[in-house]
């Protein structure tokens, strides 16, 4: 019975990008614009300042640990890092208070290393998300919250890290949940039609949550479940009642 459900799910239903043509044609499609994310309050920031003073060095680098909000197989749960404050501000060894909200991690770069230069020599700087994360929800492998390895992540990869979609995730009304403004934005993409790549939802931003909702026969075969629990349940008990009745007598 459950074979049955399972092939109610058609496969032109579970192929990724059915539009793209199976021969050796080739098909262009024009990708959608890639923005660099900026930085927001509570975000958390990696900042490497190298010197030619090893001992300036490390204490430039003393980051602290910024423990908790953070989960998943792919994450720790303590990040080290400097936590961007209500106001914007970061606040490094030796460099004081730098501005950082509304602006790119290219940015802030470059605004640490010309305070870095009026102390040192030649610094060479680096800086990044520690926490840009991404939660995938729903009808994937491996449902989680995961931290991503760099700032230019799309809808794709953070599937991907998910173990992809299971065969009762339905492609083509995947769920995108972003904030925004103190709104909360819902966008829609179908995964078997590639023009999702011109989407300008296709990258994702710091704490995008995806949704991957089961379709019909994953529904169907957990209510079949459901309603084999219960017979089961219910047959137990004629039984029990049964047994009862006859010592009874």
């Amino acid at each position: 019975m459950l074979w049955l459900l399972a092939a109610c799910s058609t496969p032109k239903n579970i192929t990724y990008f059915k539009d793209v043509p199976d021969t050796i044609k080739l098909k262009e499609i024009q990708q959608a614009a890639y923005y660099t994310p900026v930085i927001q309050a509570d975000d958390i920031l990696q900042v490497s300042i190298q010197t030619l003073d090893p001992a300036a060095t490390t204490l430039l680098n003393q980051q602290t640990a910024t423990s908790g909000n953070v989960t998943g197989p792919s994450s720790a749960n303590t990040i080290t890092g400097y936590l961007v404050d209500k106001d914007g501000y970061v606040v490094l060894p030796l460099i004081g208070k730098v501005m950082v909200k509304g602006k790119t991690t290219d940015m802030i770069r470059d605004d640490i290393q010309a305070k870095a230069a009026e102390f040192y020599k030649d610094p060479v700087v680096n800086v990044r998300f520690a926490n840009f994360k991404v939660t995938v929800l729903g009808e994937v492998a491996k449902p989680s919250t995961y931290v991503m390895p760099n700032e230019k992540v799309s809808l794709l990869d953070a599937i991907g890290m998910a173990g992809d979609l299971t065969i009762y995730g339905k492609r083509e009304n995947v769920l995108l949940i972003r904030d925004k403004n103190g709104t909360k934005e819902f966008v829609r993409f179908n995964l078997n039609e590639s023009n999702l790549f011109t989407s300008p939802y296709f990258y994702l931003h710091q704490g995008d949550v995806i949704y991957v909702e089961p379709n019909k026969a994953k529904v169907s075969s957990t209510d079949l479940t459901q309603v084999k629990r219960i017979s089961i349940m219910t047959s137990i008990l004629s039984l029990l009642i049964v047994a009862v009745s006859r010592i009874s007598f």
